[in-house]
């Protein structure tokens, strides 16, 4: 699994012209799954996200997780992260997983990051074509892989 997070002041997503979740300060999770990931991988992207210490503490040092600054999440599933540059310049997606394993995966992924985070999160929708409105705060942006556990 592939995360991108965002630290952020706001966001939003939009599907067919209809805001279907919208968030305050908090984080936005860009989430990409592979087709051999595993709920194992969720689980340890989970615990290194939700202990994160991306957010400014009184002195300006980012130095507070998202339970600590009562931050909200936004889940949105993004294959395209694990897309392929090497050939051509189409990218191809074919490690990218099939709905019928992805989507447990991410339901998996949401659950997980509440217990963790103790945070309900907002989410995408799986497959939609949606519109991501944000305020990178910062900016702060992590990439994590839960493949080389970095």
């Amino acid at each position: 699994m592939r995360v991108v997070i965002q630290r952020i002041s706001k966001a939003a997503v939009t599907v067919d012209l209809q805001q279907v979740a919208s968030v305050g300060m908090g984080m936005l999770i860009l989430l990409g799954i592979e087709h051999n990931d595993k709920e194992e991988d969720a689980d340890w992207l989970c615990s290194k996200i939700s202990k994160l210490r991306i957010f400014n503490d009184s002195e300006g040092v980012m130095n507070l997780s998202i339970g600590e600054v009562n931050g909200q999440l936004l889940i949105v599933s993004q294959f395209t992260l694990h897309a392929s540059t090497r050939k051509g310049n189409r990218p191809s997606y074919v490690r990218s997983a099939r709905p019928d394993k992805a989507i447990p995966l991410y339901e998996y992924f949401i659950k997980k990051m509440e217990i963790e985070s103790s945070v309900v999160p907002a989410c995408g929708v799986f497959g939609a074509d949606m519109k991501v409105e944000l305020i990178n705060d910062g900016p702060v942006t992590i990439l994590m892989d839960s493949a080389s556990r970095e």
